[in-house]
């Protein structure tokens, strides 16, 4: 979706009523933090396993914090509809950057988590090393591009001259998405390329 957004948005320009084009340029953001904040609940489950602790409540907390979120960016969207003054598009950016805030929060939390748990295992446990590299790689990453976000929205937000719109600055968009999307999907997706078989989750241990 964002790939065709910026090819066509010459086009998504003439889209009316206008929250439609809002809606065309947020939707693949929130796509891109849920499909983070799964890699978020699978090392949330990793550890908790691995600490012998309950993972029962992790899913539905994962579907709550989703469906809060969606509804409400989905109410920010209706008020922009209803009232396009510059203090909703505002309160619209500060949301998106406190998304993206939250997002990089929790992969410090457990990636740091997993991070460190995995450091205590014994040098020569089988897989330490490439789990720890491998943790620790796609923390940092995954971090540092939502914070990046994040920044970048806040500036957006209160800077005329920071807009990020796609369908007003396609070069410094594209740069801006290579930077915080593309970029890191390519790496994660590089690093992670082996992950565990989906019925071996609950087996799943970094000593193993």
């Amino acid at each position: 979706m964002r790939s065709t957004v910026f090819v066509l948005r010459r086009n998504v320009q003439l889209v009316h009523p206008e929250i439609f084009q809002h809606v065309l340029i947020d939707l693949p953001g929130l796509a891109f933090f849920t499909t983070y904040a799964l890699l978020v609940l699978f090392w949330a489950e990793i550890y908790y396993q691995a600490r012998a602790m309950s993972t029962d409540g992790l899913r539905p907390a994962f579907y709550t914090i989703n469906g809060v979120i969606y509804t409400i960016q989905i109410v920010l969207w209706l008020l922009t509809w209803w009232k396009p003054v510059q203090a909703v598009i505002i309160l619209s950016k500060m949301f998106f950057a406190a998304t993206s805030l939250f997002a990089a929060f929790g992969f410090l939390l457990y990636g740091g988590r997993l991070f460190l748990m995995l450091q205590r295992f014994p040098v020569e446990s089988k897989g330490r090393r490439k789990k720890l590299n491998e943790v620790g790689y796609v923390t940092t990453i995954c971090f540092g591009c939502f914070l990046i976000r994040c920044v970048m929205m806040c500036f957006s937000a209160f800077d005329k001259g920071a807009d990020l719109d796609v369908l007003n600055h396609p070069i410094v968009n594209f740069f801006y998405y290579l930077l915080v999307e593309i970029v890191p999907s390519s790496l994660v997706l590089f690093i992670l390329r082996k992950l565990p078989p989906k019925r071996g989750i609950a087996q799943y241990h970094p000593i193993h």
